[in-house]
């Protein structure tokens, strides 16, 4: 069974997503949030697979639940569920470590899919958000050197710094040189972003 933390400051909107999953055989919503706060205990209590986050909410935004609830439970992945699509939204998601991110108006079928994907590890993206990615990062991709792109595709495997340079038969100082080469380029702060806006944008 895939377990699911809803987090949304509005209980009709949380109501109305748990109907959304209720009745799918390999689902179950463990339980609620309603608010940022509330989100980084409940999961530190229940340990989800999947947590279906709000992005706007009063005190600790979605991003900032996003960041300290991955720190508590890092084996937990946190899809973004939000009626917001701006940039900067986006990139404060994804550098926060979401796994994916979805609109509010997505269907009960996309919406159960994004569940079932985000649970076995892959990445969830809205068609809108995805674009919204491709187009701010393909400057960035435009200047990646194909070392940097190879490098960062190692990374999505789940190597190591020291696992890459052996792999590559370089340094890890190098590898890491070239991964914050990359970061700017791609406009994230840490290997996580890179490699999840990388794959966005269809760089890897």
């Amino acid at each position: 069974m895939i377990t699911v933390l809803l987090v949304d400051d509005h209980p009709v909107v949380r109501a109305g997503v748990r109907g959304m999953l209720d009745g799918e055989p390999d689902i179950i919503v463990a339980g609620e949030a309603g608010s940022g706060q509330e989100a980084v205990a409940a999961a530190r209590a229940l340990t989800p697979d999947v947590v279906l986050m709000d992005l706007r909410m009063p005190g600790l935004d979605g991003v900032e639940a996003t960041a300290r609830l991955l720190e508590a439970v890092p084996g937990t992945r946190v899809v973004v569920l939000t009626t917001y699509e701006t940039d900067t939204d986006i990139l404060r998601a994804v550098e926060a470590g979401a796994a994916g991110y979805l609109l509010k108006d997505a269907s009960r079928t996309d919406l159960v899919q994004a569940v079932r994907l985000a649970a076995r590890g892959e990445t969830v993206l809205a068609p809108s958000v995805a674009t919204k990615l491709f187009h701010r990062t393909r400057k960035g991709h435009d200047s990646l050197s194909p070392r940097e792109v190879e490098v960062l595709r190692l990374v999505a495997r789940g190597l190591s710094n020291a696992e890459i340079g052996r792999e590559l038969h370089i340094s890890e100082a190098t590898v890491k040189t070239h991964l914050l080469r990359t970061f700017p380029k791609l406009g994230v702060s840490d290997r996580t972003a890179a490699v999840t806006t990388a794959m966005a944008a269809g760089i890897i």
